[in-house]
């Protein structure tokens, strides 16, 4: 039989429970999230968390082992990598590998990333165009407009860092931003960003949180794309305005772990 849930009030106090439930220390295991974990120093969290969310497709074991075989080829020290590599030291990251994102997309990373970091402390300069909207939409197409200003960028590593100017959902960067954002006392989110209010940020949705979405009527017809992450967290803030993200662990935990 299928499932059914009051609107508002019943929906609200079921999707509290759940994110409640999924947002613990607990999840961080089996989730990328756990590669920034790994740090303490803030651009260390920034660069690892970065490269965590951009590779957060496929299995999760597998993008987790990905992710510790970069850092290792990073000498377990990104922000120290990132900033003194030489090109020879380049030369160990040539045979890495996730999926469709492969040495051609992660020189240009180092290369942006280096320049970008001798004359900046954190990443989250490049969001805050338009931190004033209710949504970081502006700031998300920033972010994409700038990490693509060095002459010569490759046309196919565009493809890794979505933007609404595209019409996408832009799940990976908004986890990103879930991430560097929210602020809780969970302990999984680091909330080490404090410019950009967790209030503005936009629900990550993938297939999952859009099925179970929609088995919720939380959103409906529309194809996936950046309009229903924007319908999506237009109606998650009715249950929490200041903190609306906070319910990705609910819907990506019934999507995942209960097969919701």
């Amino acid at each position: 039989m299928a499932k059914s849930f009051p609107k508002l009030t019943g929906l609200k106090e079921f999707l509290d429970s759940k994110a409640d439930q999924y947002n613990r220390p607990g999840f961080i295991v089996n989730d990328p999230i756990s590669i920034p974990h790994l740090f303490t120093k803030k651009q260390d969290i920034e660069i690892s968390g970065l490269f965590a969310a951009i590779l957060a497709w496929g299995q999760r074991i597998t993008i987790i082992n990905n992710c510790q075989d970069l850092l290792t080829k990073m000498d377990r020290a990104p922000h120290d990598f990132i900033l003194n590599h030489q090109s020879q030291d380049l030369q160990r990251l040539v045979d890495f590998k996730h999926r469709t994102f492969n040495f051609t997309d992660l020189h240009y990373f180092m290369t942006f990333l280096q320049l970008y970091y001798r004359s900046h402390s954190s990443l989250e300069d490049l969001f805050l165009v338009g931190h004033e909207e209710i949504t970081v939409e502006k700031g998300l197409i920033n972010f994409h407009h700038q990490f693509f200003t060095l002459p010569d960028f490759p046309t196919r590593t565009r493809k890794h860092i979505a933007t609404p100017e595209r019409k996408s959902a832009c799940k990976r960067i908004n986890m990103y931003l879930r991430w560097m954002v929210r602020q809780d006392r969970q302990g999984v989110d680091f909330g080490i960003w404090q410019r950009i209010s967790p209030r503005q940020l936009v629900c990550p949705v993938d297939l999952h949180v859009e099925r179970v979405a929609r088995k919720l009527n939380l959103i409906k017809f529309r194809p996936l794309n950046w309009q229903t992450a924007l319908d999506l967290t237009a109606q998650l803030r009715k249950f929490d305005a200041l903190d609306p993200a906070k319910y990705d662990f609910a819907l990506f935990g019934l999507g995942i772990e209960e097969k919701f």
